[in-house]
């Protein structure tokens, strides 16, 4: 049983006009010894599509945001120390569900203990801020290496998260909170 995929240059024989010209890479094809030839793919380039962003210190930077949190992120190649704010990521995130946060585009990567990340912090609380250095970090781990775009876009790393708080209503006592009501 062979496959009996047709081309345009067979659909060209049938109508008797001549083949249109491809501009992609021709296809390949092979003869297995079955009357019909086998149709291979063709060889696309595995360059990628976007060039690598490094300054000359060869790190890669990267604005990340999340909530009200705004985070600055540099990674180079290194040891996988995280410093934020001057300080150890074990000191500033102290909760360890914030560092696991952090270090998700790198496992998604699996680029973990491959880079050293510098990251400066400010705005909202330390949940929106861990939150932001991950963005940043996955924003600035596809400038570095353009390859993992890819699995780290897959992961949903790559999206600013723009849930935020809700504004306070007039008459209300929060969002959507209604005052005690008092039946005398």
């Amino acid at each position: 049983m062979s496959d009996n995929r047709q081309s345009l240059a067979d659909l060209a024989a049938l109508t008797g006009q001549a083949a249109p010209v491809q501009a992609a890479a021709p296809a390949i094809t092979t003869d297995v010894g079955d009357d019909a030839p086998q149709y291979v793919a063709p060889v696309l380039p595995t360059t990628p599509l976007r060039e690598q962003q490094i300054d000359k210190q060869g790190r890669a930077y990267a604005t990340g945001r999340r909530k009200d949190a705004v985070a600055r992120v540099w990674i180079k190649p290194g040891s996988g120390k995280i410093t934020v704010n001057g300080r150890d990521q074990e000191v500033y995130f102290a909760r360890p569900t914030l560092r696991l946060v952090i270090n998700q585009p790198f496992g998604v990567a699996e680029r973990d203990g491959a880079y050293d990340v510098i990251a400066t912090v400010t705005g909202g609380g330390l949940s929106g801020q861990a939150g932001a250095v991950k963005h940043g970090i996955a924003q600035a781990l596809t400038k570095y290496e353009p390859i993992l775009r890819a699995p780290v876009k897959a992961a949903g790393f790559l999206t600013r998260d723009s849930r935020t708080v809700e504004r306070k209503k007039y008459g209300r006592a929060k969002a959507r909170r209604s005052f005690q009501f008092s039946k005398r």
